[in-house]
């Protein structure tokens, strides 16, 4: 009884894991997001340094407490928008000070013309925010916060200097920290958060109709990163290589060994060195693979060959797991009525990432790469590294979306700054106005290799009411690369 309460605990700590494992997964990819990252920086961020602010000006009296309001302001804008037209330190601190100049300014006019009265002199106000106005126009610091700083000079009392000198402290220490954090986080951030920058290193290739080609697209992946590898894996159908002795044998031939330089032994009957032999061949044929691959493309390589009845998607993904690779790459295969072929679909029901490659044309680089995207996912962001790992430093990668409407325009190339902006590389962007299949197959011929996604995130019904795109891609002139991401458990 004991036995089982305690296997009984050992089971829920382990779906304990698996969920916790599940839930931080789903977290990384709701920040991965670039909208959902700025406002979890603008929550985190913009209390730390007002409360940094506070304890300064608890500390000294040079801070006002007045500075908060456009301080606070200013922050967000600068968290929020980290690429926006005011998100830049001069325009953030040289606004502000400069508003908060000009306030003081207007206070010293209205005085000395006589136009003071009031507690708080209208004159004051009116050229304060012409002053502010004009100067950041001429200064190029147009800030929304300098109009505030302006204003809130003219209740200062005789404190206007400390005023100014506190808003520029303040402002210069907000903006060191927002530049440490756009620079070493927010622009790294593809580095840091991405899944596939930090992963797909070791890359399982199922050696299939047409994958030598396929076997060197996965290593152009792999070879990006200094980590990588490529695991090429074949299998050696025993009851395929049974019937085919059994046939000779019918016919009276003998099938001789293809190393003659080695006796075969026995190993237990004809139909097991039969069987051997057939396993050194593809072994030895992978090698040969294995070595071209190395030396083109300066990438480790290693080769698997398993004994089974048949090259199924399951025994690709326990052989994947056992070599500890986190991406396969994969020949394109489909079924009569046009759609993925089971092997490939069983490969996308697991936890590892897919690549489904078909080629072309045969080629073995790929310079050029366009990247079609329908939002900002994880998937866009897998598309875009694999192209940049392929394309190469010298390569260039586009990145296009497809709208129905203009009004859907500005939206579509917002989308498209959020994503390339997180990596490094040459890009262009396009957004058309038009079917997807329609502008890739105009394009297409202008770029070495198309990437797509495999549309598995999307619900059965919206795959029914609109077909993948891969499946009206299959006159493209170009090759084209299906991507899958997981389902991480």
């Amino acid at each position: 009884m004991l036995e089982g309460v305690r296997a009984r605990l050992v089971a829920l700590a382990r779906r304990l894991r698996r969920l916790e494992r599940r839930e931080l997964d789903a977290l990384l990819r709701w920040v991965e997001r670039t909208g959902n990252l700025q406002h979890v920086s603008v929550l985190v961020f913009v209390p730390l340094l007002i409360a940094a602010v506070t304890w300064l000006s608890n500390a000294t009296a040079v801070v006002s407490f007045l500075l908060f309001p456009p301080l606070a302001s200013g922050t967000y804008t600068l968290f929020a928008d980290p690429e926006g037209r005011y998100s830049t330190p001069l325009k953030f601190v040289g606004g502000m000070t400069a508003g908060a100049l000009c306030g003081w300014f207007a206070l010293v006019v209205a005085a000395w013309i006589g136009l003071e009265g009031g507690t708080v002199s209208a004159v004051g106000a009116a050229l304060g925010i012409f002053f502010t106005g004009s100067a950041t126009w001429a200064l190029d610091l147009e800030e929304p916060t300098a109009f505030s700083t302006a204003l809130l000079v003219l209740v200062t009392g005789n404190a206007q200097f400390a005023y100014v000198v506190g808003i520029a402290i303040s402002s210069a220490f907000i903006a060191s920290v927002f530049v440490v954090w756009r620079s070493r986080f927010y622009e790294e951030r593809a580095r840091y958060l991405y899944q596939t920058t930090r992963g797909d290193d070791h890359v399982l290739v199922p050696m299939r109709n047409g994958s030598e080609t396929t076997a060197r697209f996965a290593a152009s992946i792999a070879g990006a990163h200094e980590a990588g590898k490529v695991v090429l894996f074949d299998v050696v159908d025993e009851t395929a290589v049974q019937q085919a002795a059994a046939e000779l044998d019918a016919d009276g031939s003998e099938r001789e060994a293809a190393d003659s330089s080695e006796p075969l032994t026995d190993g237990g009957g004809d139909d097991a060195t039969r069987v051997e032999q057939a396993a050194e061949d593809a072994a030895r044929r992978l090698e040969r693979l294995a070595s071209d691959l190395e030396a083109e493309y300066d990438v480790p390589c290693e080769v698997v060959v398993a004994v089974d009845g048949q090259h199924s998607s399951a025994l690709v993904l326990q052989t994947a797991r056992q070599n500890n690779c986190d991406l396969i790459v994969t020949p394109y295969e489909e079924h009569d009525s046009g759609g993925l072929s089971s092997f490939v679909t069983g490969l996308f029901e697991a936890e590892i990432d897919v690549v489904v490659f078909r080629s072309c044309d045969g080629r073995h680089r790929w310079e050029h790469a366009l990247v079609a995207v329908r939002g900002a996912g994880d998937t866009a962001r897998a598309m875009i590294d694999f192209a940049i790992r392929v394309a190469g430093a010298a390569g260039t990668t586009g990145v296009c979306t497809c709208i129905d409407r203009e009004s859907r325009r500005r939206s579509a190339e917002n989308t498209l700054a959020d994503l390339v902006d997180a990596f490094t590389g040459r890009f262009e962007t396009h957004v058309a106005a038009t079917s997807v299949e329609t502008y890739l197959s105009q394009v297409a011929p202008r770029y070495d290799v198309v990437f797509v996604g495999s549309s598995t995130d999307r619900s059965t019904a919206s795959r029914f009411v609109s077909p993948p795109t891969f499946r009206k891609l299959r006159n493209l002139e170009a090759d084209v690369a299906i991507v899958h991401r997981g389902r991480r458990r």
